[in-house]
């Protein structure tokens, strides 16, 4: 293994530590898991962000006797490279479209199953017990002043679809050139959720669903949606899947029940 590789090794088997995947890295490179597409239990590859609404949906398929669902859940980039290694799943939910063109670009997806499923909100959080933060996001706020030295937490602005709509944002607010040396950027949205939920950020960027998830921090306030590329998930069946309940959890995503449990967690969806 060059030492190029096993640096992305290292930085992927990272990101699936901080989010709770359930891979493990084998010989070679590629994950081996007991939901492989094909095999009894279903497996999705989901943007972190989407963790908490989707094993609630999943808790419901499951309750109508349905088998298990399995989750990998990581950075949209991250997962979309790994589908074009080789990697195993049954259905890919991306937290951009652009991440989902690629895949489908390599012929990975289904024809026809890729479909806007979720949208969601980017919102500037704080740690809940810090009440000095009171900003509005404006042209013209002064976001590094607010920053008092510390590091704005971010997903990575380079790859990252929730990072990728952070600059944009800041972009649009005249912000970014004051603000880009102090970014603290992580390989996933929820890396940069704990960060501000640990206070080892005053400010974070992340998406309204996250910071719903975790009472540690407090939603500062919300980006207007005018300032950043419309925030849309798709989802797709993967076409190297052979799993019989594929279709049926793709369509359960759609369901009244899953509407409400998706907008209970923050997203709102859309057609």
């Amino acid at each position: 293994m060059n030492r190029g590789r096993s640096r992305r090794r290292r930085a992927l088997e990272a990101a699936l530590a901080a989010t709770g995947s359930l891979f493990t890295l084998a010989i070679g490179g590629f994950p081996r898991v007991a939901g492989a597409a094909g095999a009894q239990h279903l497996l999705v590859f989901a943007a972190a962000s989407t963790r908490d609404a989707l094993e609630a949906v999943a808790r419901l398929w499951q309750a109508e006797g349905h088998a298990r669902v399995r989750f990998s859940f990581a950075a949209s980039s991250a997962l979309a490279r790994q589908l074009e290694q080789g990697a195993p799943a049954d259905l890919f939910v991306s937290a951009d479209s652009d991440w989902m063109d690629y895949v489908r670009r390599q012929g990975l997806v289904r024809e026809g199953t890729v479909r806007p499923l979720l949208g969601n909100r980017l919102v500037l959080v704080a740690p809940a017990d810090d009440p000095a933060a009171n900003l509005a996001l404006r042209p013209g706020v002064d976001l590094a002043a607010a920053l008092a030295g510390g590091r704005l937490a971010v997903a990575d602005v380079r790859t990252v679809p929730a990072g990728r709509y952070a600059r944009a944002a800041l972009e649009s607010l005249g912000a970014w050139a004051a603000v880009k040396s102090r970014l603290s950027m992580s390989e996933n949205v929820r890396v940069a959720l704990a960060l501000v939920a640990r206070g080892e950020a005053p400010l974070g960027i992340v998406y309204e669903s996250d910071a719903r998830a975790d009472p540690r921090v407090r939603v500062v306030d919300v980006f207007p949606a005018d300032l950043h590329p419309p925030i849309r998930y798709p989802v797709a069946i993967m076409r190297a899947s052979r799993n019989a309940d594929a279709q049926g959890f793709y369509d359960h995503l759609r369901s009244a029940a899953a509407a409400a449990a998706f907008r209970e967690h923050g997203f709102s969806l859309v057609s």
